[in-house]
């Protein structure tokens, strides 16, 4: 039997003859508990939002992006890329070119990121995830649409079911700007609206129109040249196999992305906001966990007696010190799990009832409840953190306590 625990147990749930240490050591309990508690729910609303982020990008990135790695676009019929997109798991593949044009509807104008898609795009994407007014379409008879980022359409003050169409200039690549004529260095087009969408993000809502791949070829001069290659994979295809196998195949040449690489900012940006609140809360975290050196400090000072009677009794000072020490661990030990607990309550109940609402008006946002996903990983550092901090903080007050028992048995 481990003596010094077994002590530092009965010291810890006995009562003790100061009732001030027991409210500190109550306090210590429930100050890591507290900590613990909001870091678990902290990380866990981070991955409810980076969640929803995922899904969101994954309804309209492809599983794969191929690109040129220097220049802008490139022509894919070569025999390179007709042996790369012979890898087993390809289901489908979609080309894209995108170019800066400038829209003009009635009186406003806004200049604009231009992504011509071919018709495979509508299959490999949830556009009608996306769209939040009129429909996704490229072409229908001689008519091409326009699908609209919704801050492209705020600017231009322009929707679905409007008869005008929207006036398309893009500018010539192999002729220079004639000053006497200016409108001559662009050539013209002309869009309906078919829908308006929605990512959420600036870079897509605020500048992207996604036009048949077509028109914006026919715009730009261009024959086969794409500016990407989008891949949707089969369902039970390796993502890094074929994205391997891809890349050996094209060479250095060729830049080629699954959907975090697509994303890789907006993702990088969450993980740093996650981690660094998490940081803050372990400051916070070490406050609290300073209760727990006053509590053992003071508890030092209560068993003074109790102390020389094991003393005299053939307990080593090791002994006595690992009693005070198993007792610092134990407060944390309990904090800690207490924490977890209530955080993952915490997490069950807003999963389920949402009781921490984004907006009191439903609909306002995306989600009406902060979004809350629990992983094992972060339950993890959670424990592996708290721990560390607590105990380390502990050994504070133990190796003074240690010292003073070596100096007194040279003394004696």
């Amino acid at each position: 039997m481990n003596v010094s625990l077994f002590i530092a147990r009965r010291y810890l749930f006995s009562k003790k003859s100061h009732n001030a240490i027991n409210v500190i050591s109550m306090i210590s309990v429930c100050g890591i508990a507290i900590a613990t508690m909001a870091m678990v729910c902290v990380l866990s609303v981070f991955n409810g939002f980076g969640g929803i982020v995922e899904g969101m990008f994954n309804a309209f990135d492809p599983d794969l992006k191929i690109s040129v790695k220097e220049g802008k676009v490139f022509d894919w019929h070569t025999p390179e890329f007709e042996k790369a997109l012979r890898v087993g798991g390809l289901q489908m593949v979609s080309e894209s070119l995108e170019e800066n044009a400038l829209f003009v509807f009635d009186d406003n104008q806004s200049p604009v990121l231009m992504k011509g898609v071919s018709e495979e795009f509508r299959l490999m994407t949830d556009m009608d995830k996306l769209v939040i007014d009129g429909s996704f379409r490229l072409r229908e008879d001689v008519v091409d649409y326009a699908t609209l980022g919704s801050g492209v359409a705020v600017t231009l003050g322009a929707r679905p079911g409007f008869i005008n169409a929207i006036e398309v200039y893009a500018p010539k690549r192999d002729e220079r700007v004639n000053l006497a004529n200016p409108a001559a260095a662009f050539n013209r087009g002309y869009l309906q609206i078919g829908g308006v969408f929605t990512l959420n993000s600036p870079d897509y809502d605020d500048q992207m129109v996604i036009v048949p791949i077509t028109l914006a070829r026919e715009l730009f001069h261009y024959t086969n040249e794409v500016t990407s290659l989008d891949i949707k994979l089969a369902p039970n295809a390796s993502v890094k196999r074929v994205k391997r196998e891809i890349q050996e195949t094209l060479g250095d040449a060729y830049l080629v992305e699954d959907r975090y690489e697509q994303q890789k900012e907006s993702y990088r940006m969450l993980q740093i906001e996650k981690w660094v609140t998490f940081l803050i809360l372990a400051f916070i975290l070490l406050i609290a966990v300073f209760n727990v050196v006053g509590s053992l400090s003071m508890l030092i000072v209560e068993k003074k007696e109790d102390i020389r009677s094991l003393q005299h009794m053939g307990a080593s000072n090791d002994l006595v010190s690992r009693i005070f020490l198993y007792e610092g661990w134990l407060i944390t030990f309990i904090g800690i799990v207490a924490g977890i607990v209530l955080g993952l309550v915490l997490c069950l109940l807003q999963q389920h009832y949402g009781l921490l609402r984004l907006s009191d008006v439903p609909g306002a946002y995306i989600i009406d409840a902060y979004p809350v996903i629990v992983q094992f990983s972060d339950i993890l550092v959670v424990f592996v953190s708290v721990s560390l901090i607590s105990m380390l903080t502990v050994l504070y007050p133990v190796n003074n306590l240690r010292k003073k028992l070596n100096v007194n048995s040279k003394m004696v």
